[in-house]
């Protein structure tokens, strides 16, 4: 039977077990053994993204969420940068030479801002886009993260 998924979730952390768990994941679903509405045969499909939600945090990024990665059109940033305007989130947007630096840097931001009281988490709902350089408008490997903010 064939089948495809608008989104998949996991509970992890961010120790190595649970980045391994979310590593797997996303393997699996690039590779199209879990075949998310946004990959078809390992090639994007035009008008759908990736993107990460985490939610359902146990208290902070200590502990354990939930992380959906799900298909979403490009209306989904177009609300996103308005709620970025209207205070609810702020945006973060890393760059580096892979998706995996660029992630990287984009969450230590996220850590050191917070540390430094810089940035005040809801820890509600966050979301990740991670944009490989051949897509990209300066051709250049992105991660865009959503931060929920508190009041």
């Amino acid at each position: 039977m064939a089948y495809t998924l608008k989104s998949v979730t996991l509970r992890a952390n961010n120790s190595k077990e649970g980045m391994a768990k979310i590593n797997e994941i996303w393997a699996d679903i690039m590779t199209g053994k879990m075949p998310l509405e946004f990959i078809n045969n390992g090639q994007p499909v035009n008008g759908f993204f990736p993107v990460s939600e985490y939610s359902n945090y146990e208290n902070d990024e200590k502990g354990l969420y939930d992380m959906a990665i799900m298909s979403v059109t490009y209306d989904f940033f177009a609300e996103m940068e308005k709620k970025v305007k209207e205070g609810a989130y702020v945006k973060i947007d890393e760059r580096g030479a892979d998706i995996c630096e660029s992630t990287n840097k984009a969450w230590q931001k996220v850590w050191e801002m917070t540390v430094k009281n810089e940035l005040k988490r809801s820890f509600t709902k966050d979301y990740e886009s991670s944009i490989p350089a051949e897509y990209s408008e300066d051709g250049k490997t992105h991660c865009i993260l959503y931060i929920a903010v508190g009041k």
